[in-house]
């Protein structure tokens, strides 16, 4: 016997989005201190390893825990409030807003509340934009959840925590001189975009990132009026201009790039600069469908963002993995992104979005130990042809069974095991300024003994 196992998930069809798509059908996951040993064959790893806790997945699909490559979680603050709108629309709506609601306790509990939604749909790593984040790894830190952030850069009046452009790149370099990433994390600067931040800024920006190995996370070419705006501050489309100043690379990620030319493509190809897609949220806000099918042609890297709860609505990004694989087919071409490549681009390909494929993203001895189990036992779920296409064209949130982050079962038979999420609940509603008592009985016209509990 070998020194025994902290968990063994077996029993399943393990998808392990490897380089070879693997699949290994009744299947098992080893796992030992936060890290997978081995995965092969249920019986084998059952015969060979002892495990102290042990996940029954027959029956069911196993896969890499969802990488959401760019939201902002406290977001879920404002969910519902600016709907219908265009970009500009919805930033006059929020930005305000934001300077009203925000405090680090405000984002504590909106966090929370973020965590407990993506857990149940099966996101086991977030990048995450944000005021206060500080606040917001706090709270992942106790509930045992994988999230990736940092400062984050506007230099526009009225910021929430209220620090200027030069105290902020001052604390920026503070904190990350101080920073040990755990495995599987990075450390991150956000960079909101070419119209909230000068040229020369967002090049000191990266500068710092890049002196730290960290990420540099920024928004462009949402939308075609974003790209309208900066051309005519600065005469270069947002891309151009992030080129001009030295800022594409691996190592910085753009949010959205709706808006690109066939040059912008291929420079980003060049280049090396990872994209996350977050379709939900452009068709939302009528900014367009992001060229994926010719990015992916092109050979550069795409991962998959929900956008936060205020954009897009949700926290799910199996429903946004859905949009994906439907949205690429409107121009004619139902293989523009088929199922396994949708799945794809919600794991391995979020993982190498952020550079860090080599730790996350796949199920293979050596990375860290972050997977789920996808129920199949539901009408809507069967039969099971395809593991893929149940994936992209059935599956939702509701389905993950179990979520597990760095070895750790953060969601068993879906009950959630390391956040109250009643309290994570109220808190996010306090938060809000929601009135006592909103939510909790039976909505206008519904039956007493119906659920008529508010959204």
């Amino acid at each position: 016997m070998h020194h025994p196992l902290d968990l063994l998930v077996h029993g399943g069809d393990v998808l392990t989005m490897d380089a070879s798509g693997t699949v290994v059908t009744d299947g098992a996951v080893a796992v030992r201190a936060g890290e997978i040993v081995e995965v092969g064959p249920a019986d084998r790893l059952r015969a060979a390893h002892e495990a102290a806790q042990e996940i029954d997945a027959r029956g069911c699909l196993v896969l890499p825990g969802l990488v959401n490559s760019h939201t902002h979680l406290a977001m879920n603050l404002m969910r519902g409030s600016a709907d219908d709108v265009t970009l500009q629309g919805f930033l006059a709506r929020v930005v305000p807003r934001e300077a009203e609601l925000l405090t680090p306790r405000a984002v504590a509990a909106a966090t929370r509340a973020a965590v407990a939604e993506s857990v149940r749909a099966g996101v086991t790593t977030a990048l995450d934009m944000y005021w206060f984040h500080e606040a917001a790894e706090e709270v992942a830190r106790e509930a045992g959840w994988r999230l990736l952030t940092g400062l984050t850069f506007m230099d526009v009046p009225g910021v929430p925590d209220g620090r200027p452009y030069a105290e902020r790149i001052s604390l920026a370099g503070a904190q990350l001189a101080a920073r040990t990433p755990a495995p599987g994390t990075r450390p991150v600067l956000c960079a909101h975009s070419t119209y909230t931040l000068a040229p020369a800024q967002i090049a000191e920006i990266a500068a710092l990132a890049r002196a730290h190995d960290a990420l540099l996370h920024i928004h462009a070419a949402e939308n075609a009026a974003e790209v309208t705006t900066v051309t005519e501050k600065y005469g270069m489309r947002p891309v151009e201009l992030l080129d001009s100043i030295g800022v594409l690379g691996p190592d910085t990620l753009l949010a959205h790039a709706v808006e690109l030319t066939d040059d912008e493509i291929a420079l980003l190809a060049r280049t090396g600069t990872p994209v996350a897609h977050c379709p939900v949220s452009n068709l939302k806000l009528g900014c367009g469908i992001a060229r994926v099918p010719d990015l992916l042609d092109a050979g550069v890297t795409v991962g998959l963002g929900t956008d936060g709860a205020v954009a897009s609505n949700t926290l799910d990004l199996l429903h946004v993995l859905h949009v994906a694989a439907l949205v690429h087919k409107a121009g004619g071409d139902p293989t523009a992104v088929g199922a396994e490549r949708a799945v794809r681009l919600a794991t391995i390909d979020s993982a190498r979005a952020l550079g860090l494929d080599a730790a996350l993203g796949s199920l293979e001895a050596g990375k860290r130990a972050d997977l789920i189990v996808v129920g199949l036992d539901r009408p809507h779920l069967a039969p099971r042809h395809d593991p893929y296409s149940t994936l992209a064209y059935a599956a939702g949130a509701a389905d993950v069974r179990d979520t597990v982050v760095d070895g750790r079962v953060l969601m068993r038979d879906r009950t959630l095991l390391t956040v109250d999420e009643e309290e994570a609940v109220r808190g996010l509603r306090e938060a809000a300024g929601e009135p006592a008592g909103a939510g909790d009985g039976a909505a206008p016209g519904a039956a007493a003994h119906g659920n008529g509990a508010r959204a």
